[in-house]
């Protein structure tokens, strides 16, 4: 079965934008493509469950073959907060700019700034359920730096990097964030169904 086009099962405008410049070997149709503008559930304990609690949404709504995504930032000396709660760290109607300088507050007084970004991506194809994931480890920095990307990116730094994700091209971050690696489990595995 060769896949033409999948729904992206997010209102995200930057995670739609970052899925679309990484494939190119089918169409993204996004929600607004379809008109949908629910505010989709994002109320499970965990990266894996929010995915595909945000893909059964839209799969049961539309009928259509999608796929989702739940992401983290995982702070080793924050217990690994923010995690599955990276979105609302800061509150329910909080922004990424909450967020960060909620992160760099609680950070404050720690040397230790290792991070990771975690992705799982459910798919939902034919009525089946898959799931491919990505882990980028990193540091977090003292202060913002870059103004590309979205979310925590301006003071993220991927290991082996000097720049932030922020500080990146969609294309060089793409190439080896937890999104971009999640992404290509998931074309690797359209490519042999």
């Amino acid at each position: 079965m060769k896949v033409k086009k999948i729904v992206f099962a997010t209102g995200n405008h930057n995670k739609l934008k970052e899925i679309k410049s990484a494939i190119n070997s089918f169409e993204i149709i996004g929600l607004k493509d379809l008109g949908i503008t629910d505010e989709i559930p994002e109320t499970e304990n965990t990266l894996k469950k929010n995915a595909l609690q945000k893909a059964k949404y839209i799969y049961n709504k539309t009928g259509l073959d999608c796929f989702s995504d739940d992401t983290g930032l995982e702070i080793e000396a924050l217990n690994y907060r923010p995690g599955v709660y990276s979105a609302m760290y800061a509150g329910a109607d909080c922004n990424a700019e909450n967020n960060i300088l909620k992160v760099l507050q609680e950070l404050e007084e720690y040397t230790n700034r290792k991070a990771q970004f975690k992705t799982v991506i459910a798919l939902i194809l034919q009525g089946k359920e898959y799931f491919f994931d990505g882990v980028v480890s990193g540091v977090i920095l003292k202060e913002k730096s870059g103004k590309d990307g979205f979310g925590y990116d301006p003071i993220f730094r991927p290991i082996g990097y000097e720049e932030s994700f922020a500080e990146m091209t969609i294309d060089q971050k793409n190439e080896i964030s937890h999104r971009g690696m999640a992404v290509k489990k998931l074309l690797h595995f359209l490519a042999i169904v």
